[in-house]
């Protein structure tokens, strides 16, 4: 009898079709991805592949017969990144899959899964929310908190005017307009209901005002409101994307359709964007389901290794393909 160590693809360490529908796992209220799309990575550790002026410089590429062409890099390794792993177990009691004569059927795996993914997927929103929310990863040119009658709330903020100047902030600097928006659930609302953009939908109630209307209102290719909330250690409920608008500029491939977690592979690093989540390759990952003797169940256990990391950024580690407005509402 052979004693050879059996191979991996021998000793399957994960379900391939509940790792599918991980990767197909969507949520309504994320929206994180649309910031910061996934891309796959093949190590856990490495250098952001960050973008600066290079396309927009002005270059002298004349060349005369024979001469030596004109060499520009195209991006640059920027800040170290480590990708960190979210890991959780979900059983599934033997009291549940009772008529199930060997192990749980698709459907149990499928919530099991669902489950993990809506947990982890949390994770990841409050991780990239934290870096779109932060006022110090932005060029100072790229950052407002609102006040007084600034606030969209206000009847005298003209929010079409503002979101032209906040997007033309942006366009100064990467020759790019933002094409996406992220609203805050209060600052969706001030949006909605600002006199200005009532004005502009005469005909329409503020209530039926969409996220699709308000985009078109803005010039921008997708506008979400980030409906996703957490509960702190006093188990009060906090909103994930706060009272604030982002605006930004990704890969317009990145912004269509719905948001999900497997790497899109049409879309790649080199492409420029205000960040990008390094995914590790073939995350998220739903491994093999084991059966637990000690709990009566079966556990399914669900990984998601990943980093969020800005790559819109200037030479001193600023972003300038965003802008952020806090104390929207």
């Amino acid at each position: 009898m052979s004693t050879s160590p059996q191979s991996p693809q021998q000793v399957r360490v994960q379900d391939p079709i509940l790792t599918d529908f991980a990767h197909g796992y969507k949520h309504n209220e994320r929206v994180g991805n649309l910031l910061f799309p996934p891309v796959p990575v093949a190590v856990s550790g490495g250098q952001v592949l960050q973008f600066g002026k290079e396309s927009f410089r002005k270059y002298h590429l004349r060349r005369a017969p024979g001469g030596k062409k004109k060499r520009i890099t195209f991006g640059y390794l920027g800040k170290p990144f480590s990708l960190y792993q979210d890991a959780m177990e979900c059983p599934i009691p033997y009291e549940h899959m009772r008529d199930a004569t060997v192990m749980p059927g698709i459907d149990l795996g499928q919530q099991a899964t669902t489950f993990g993914m809506d947990v982890i997927s949390l994770q990841v929103e409050l991780d990239q929310a934290g870096i779109a929310t932060n006022a110090a990863n932005y060029n100072s040119n790229n950052t407002v908190a609102l006040t007084g009658g600034d606030k969209f709330s206000s009847s005298t903020c003209d929010v079409p005017a503002k979101v032209d100047e906040y997007k033309e902030a942006v366009r100064s600097q990467i020759g790019a307009y933002p094409n996406v928006g992220i609203f805050g659930p209060s600052a969706f609302v001030a949006a909605k209901n600002n006199p200005f953009v009532v004005d502009r939908f005469k005909y329409t109630s503020p209530e039926s005002i969409t996220e699709a209307m308000l985009a078109q209102l803005l010039g921008l290719q997708r506008v979400a409101v980030g409906k996703s909330i957490y509960f702190d250690d006093d188990d009060e409920s906090e909103d994930v994307w706060g009272n604030n608008l982002i605006l930004a500029y990704v890969p317009p491939l990145a912004i269509q359709g719905s948001v999900t977690y497997a790497p899109n592979g049409r879309i790649s690093m080199m492409m420029p964007s205000f960040g990008y989540t390094y995914a590790m390759d073939g995350h998220p990952l739903v491994e093999q389901p084991y059966n637990d003797r000690s709990c009566d169940s079966w556990i399914y256990p669900v990984k998601h290794e990943r980093a969020p990391v800005l790559t819109g950024l200037e030479d001193d580690g600023l972003s300038t393909s965003g802008f952020l407005v806090q104390g929207v509402a």
